[in-house]
């Protein structure tokens, strides 16, 4: 379900993980990027940055392994409305 951004410049399709059970007011949506390795540092800022302003993601999680791979995970909260009466 994950997919890198890359040359193609489309965005990694949206995933809900149920890790803990939702709240009655707010959970949180994931989503996974790969960057691959060779990805300049600037461009991957770009990246995350172009998402977190027009997605409203934030980061969540940034590994960077040995071999220069990037894995990012990004946050936003749902908001539900909630009966008041």
């Amino acid at each position: 379900m994950t997919r890198s951004l890359g040359s193609a410049g489309s965005p990694p399709a949206r995933r809900t993980m149920g890790a803990m059970p939702p709240t009655r007011a707010s959970t949180w949506e994931y989503r996974e990027i790969h960057l691959p390795r060779g990805t300049a540092r600037d461009a991957a800022r770009s990246a995350l940055t172009e998402l977190a302003e027009h997605g409203s993601w934030e980061l969540a999680r940034l590994r960077l392994y040995p071999d220069g791979r990037r894995r990012v995970w990004l946050r936003r909260k749902i908001l539900r409305a909630v009966r008041t009466a």
